[in-house]
């Protein structure tokens, strides 16, 4: 607005008046000074929105005391973070109306316009500088390559070439991928020849390394390994490089050789050497160097990457070995579509066409999310609450939020699904900001909105908030159900606050089971006899109500198998004697690292090693020995019909720490994440 430009225009002046002021002339010239006031300047311009900002960055270069290479900088960042190409070329003309070093000034341009995606407008800057510095060309070049335009960043390179500018390391390492792109051999060669001259070729690891992979992919391995050999300093990438191309040209024994030949450099191995070096070995049908070397890969902790994991499991079908490789299937925790077809092309190869066909079956049920995508539909606010909703039933808020902040649209249900992701998960203050973000846009709360917020606070230990919360959703719009109370009652309960727990229940006119299995729930974990003898005789159709307690029963899933766990039942699963042989391990190392059984927990009248026992036989230690047993790869993942016992939560805890695995349990409430020793929860559930 002109109003507002005027403001600008004057409190600007006055700035560079106090600074010609206060120090003269030769001050004005000071580069620091000029910084400073650029400074004051920029912060300035950085404060305000609109459409003037370019406009009045001519203010901010109006003297030619600010003519420097300080000024200058600032600006252009601004306009890159900004993407403004108009920005860009007003600083350009006062670059030339100032008379800065077209050099100089040509460099920063090129750079800002490739960093801000204007390459027409970087060209026509690069074609009109009389000379060019190095770093300039390069810049250029790097850029082509970046974005697949290698026919461009080549004549880039005869255009240097000609204009008698001699390449560096950056430049040739460029160039040589943009040649094996296009097959450019020849003019590769003579390339080639000029680092040798130059002197790069021995000297440079990153050249020798550009040259090794250009020449693999021209399929010429041979020349790839008289460069190799002629590099000084061999690393990891260099030599990878070569492998993968004896691989891809099918010289499997090459590639061996190759592998063994850098172990004795003692150079050390990566995921991409072990994952080309293992599809040779199946090639070969080597299954003792496949096993070495997978011997060598848990060694060095590149078991669980999922390239190698993929390669070994191609590496077992290609010698035959159907067992082993559908046991490193089950280890692999998300298999991509590469593992997927790996391993169903291997069983038909194999002759197990209809084990084949089931894997098929399977892969197409965990692709939803896939699918979903492939469509278009992973931005529609309707599919994409149903992702969030399947991957915070899974325990991953993660990817449910990355699925929120991929929708087009949000709207009630999206939050309140995204809400209730992480109340689930104990993530209570993300909640609340969601809930505090859902106000802000306008969207009208509902039921479900006040038990996501409930549920928030009850389980990240919330109460005072919680309350608060509460509160002011019995003055509102929506009308509280049991549900909410329930949750209400839980929050307090667990907070010690029996007595207004116990006020709450009787608000309510009708109470359903749930509120006073809850307010009982209470009871028994702060041991108040005397409250929990009058809740029961409060109701004369208590026994109607059949308040009896379910039997604690746990699920894990094995082998993509759902394996079901009942407390105290140690003889019906067919694997019980394996089982118990594992959990009895499990609780000496335990016990070794402090763990002690909390017999409180118990609450039938027997001995004191008859309560150990029972400890020791309930359904989620039964179903973590027998995952452990298995051997299963990745996060146990444990679902629990109730909640889960103060005994078996610190005995996880430690338990997740012997077995150096994460140990994901869903009770009734809510997700526990056991790493390392510690739990998502806080110790608050």
């Amino acid at each position: 607005r002109p109003s507002w430009a005027s403001k600008c225009f004057h409190r600007l002046m006055g700035l560079y008046r106090n600074f010609y002021y206060s120090g003269g002339t030769e001050r004005l010239r000071d580069h620091y000074g000029g910084l400073i006031v650029v400074s004051r300047i920029s912060t300035f311009f950085s404060s305000k929105a609109g459409n003037f900002r370019s406009q009045f960055r001519l203010l901010c270069i109006a003297s030619n005391s600010f003519t420097t290479t300080h000024t200058f900088s600032p600006l252009l960042r601004q306009c890159i973070d900004e993407r403004s190409l108009p920005g860009i070329k007003t600083i350009q003309a006062e670059m030339l109306k100032s008379g800065f070093p077209i050099q100089l000034s040509g460099s920063k341009l090129v750079d800002a316009g490739l960093k801000c995606g204007e390459i027409g407008y970087a060209r026509e800057v690069f074609d009109g500088m009389p000379e060019r510095h190095i770093v300039t060309w390069n810049s250029l070049i790097a850029y082509f390559i970046k974005h697949r335009r290698s026919k461009e960043a080549v004549e880039v390179y005869r255009l240097m070439i000609t204009s008698n500018v001699s390449p560096d390391e950056y430049t040739l390492s460029s160039v040589f991928k943009a040649f094996s792109d296009l097959g450019f051999d020849k003019e590769a060669q003579r390339s080639h020849g000029l680092a040798v001259v130059l002197g790069l070729e021995v000297s440079n690891v990153f050249v020798g390394t550009a040259l090794v992979d250009m020449y693999v992919k021209f399929g010429k391995t041979r020349e790839a390994k008289l460069v190799l050999d002629r590099v000084e300093e061999k690393d990891v990438v260099l030599i990878t490089a070569l492998i993968v191309g004896y691989s891809q040209k099918g010289e499997d024994a090459e590639a061996v050789k190759a592998f063994r030949s850098m172990l004795g450099k003692g150079v050390q191995p990566n995921e991409y050497t072990y994952a080309s070096v293992l599809i040779s070995c199946g090639n070969l049908k080597n299954v003792s160097n496949g096993k070495l070397i997978h011997g060598l890969m848990i060694k060095s902790g590149f078991d669980s990457a999922l390239g190698s994991q993929t390669s070994l499991l191609t590496m077992y079908l290609r010698c035959g070995l159907v067992d082993d490789s559908l046991w490193i299937f089950k280890c692999i925790e998300y298999p991509n579509q590469v593992t997927w077809t790996s391993l169903i092309s291997g069983l038909v190869l194999n002759g197990r066409e209809e084990m084949a066909l089931t894997e098929f079956r399977k892969m197409m049920r965990r692709q939803i999310h896939g699918i979903v995508t492939k469509y278009g539909f992973d931005r529609d606010k309707y599919a994409g609450s149903g992702l969030i909703d399947l991957y915070g039933k899974c325990g991953c808020s993660d990817m449910a939020r990355s699925v929120f902040d991929g929708l087009n649209e949000v709207d009630v249900i999206s939050v309140n699904t995204m809400m209730y992701s992480y109340a689930q998960n104990g993530l209570g203050r993300e909640a609340l900001e969601l809930f505090e973000r859902m106000m802000n846009l306008g969207l009208q709360a509902n039921d479900v909105t006040v038990l996501s917020v409930l549920l928030a606070c009850n389980n990240s230990g919330l109460v005072d908030e919680g309350c608060e919360f509460f509160e002011s959703f019995r003055k509102g719009k929506v009308v509280l159900t049991n549900d909410h109370y329930a949750c209400m009652v839980d929050m307090l309960g667990r907070a010690g606050r029996l007595d207004e727990a116990e006020r709450l229940v009787n608000e309510v006119v009708n109470p359903d089971l749930v509120l006073w299995r809850t307010l009982l729930s209470a009871c028994k974990i702060h041991r108040n006899v005397e409250m929990a003898e009058r809740v029961i005789e409060m109701k004369s159709d208590m026994r109607g109500m059949k308040l009896k307690k379910s039997p604690a029963m746990s699920w894990v899933d094995v082998d993509r198998e759902t394996h079901t766990f009942m407390a105290g039942d140690l003889f019906s699963h067919p694997n019980s004697e394996q089982i118990l042989e594992t959990l009895e391990e499990l609780i000496k190392k335990a016990k070794k690292m402090g763990y002690v059984e909390d017999k409180s927990c118990v609450f039938q009248d027997m001995e004191e090693s008859a309560k150990e026992r029972s400890l020791h036989q309930h359904s989620e230690k039964l179903a973590i020995a027998f995952a452990v047993r298995r051997n299963a790869g990745g996060s146990i993942r444990i679902l629990k019909n109730l909640r889960v016992c103060v005994d078996c939560h610190s005995w996880i805890k430690i338990v997740s720490r012997v077995i150096k695995r994460e140990i994901i349990c869903r009770d009734s409430k809510r997700f526990h994440h056991f790493r390392d020793g510690s739990c998502s929860c806080r110790d608050y559930w």
